[in-house]
């Protein structure tokens, strides 16, 4: 089997995978969802990504799709429970394709998102709720400098 083969293999089976994410969410595969799925999880890894930086790898893989596209896309994926949203602060989001409850690290000296070991973080308690509402979720991000 030579390279090209073996890379138009990858490439459909990263096709494929994303086409089966997106019905598991129940999404209509268009050109531009299964090409932004292909690079989310095509590979099987899960991933933590920028707007910007899933824009820019659209572009090197010949995508053609405009970064509000990826905005749009990327809020449709988590609507459909299929990724969340990290807000890092006020101005930066980061998604993010694993799903169960997980704390992360950010790296201050590079903007990046990683997985944090799970059971290493101990939560005894939350404030209680407001009345009429539930908590949602709780966001763990535990930022790094490195000294």
């Amino acid at each position: 089997m030579d390279m090209e083969t073996t890379g138009l293999r990858d490439v459909t089976a990263a096709h494929d995978r994303g086409a089966a994410w997106l019905a598991r969410g129940g999404l209509r595969p268009t050109r531009q969802r299964v090409a932004l799925a292909a690079l989310l999880v095509g590979d099987g890894e899960d991933r933590h990504v920028t707007a910007e930086g899933l824009y820019a790898a659209c572009l090197d893989a010949g995508e053609k799709v405009s970064l509000a596209t990826v905005y749009n896309t990327l809020r449709a994926f988590c609507e459909a429970g299929l990724m969340q949203e990290v807000v890092v602060d006020g101005s930066r989001s980061y998604f993010d394709t694993r799903m169960d409850d997980h704390p992360h690290f950010y790296w201050e000296d590079t903007a990046t998102l990683t997985d944090a070991p799970a059971e290493d973080l101990k939560i005894v308690g939350l404030p209680a709720a407001p009345e009429g509402t539930t908590v949602a979720r709780v966001d763990v991000v535990i930022r790094l400098r490195r000294v």
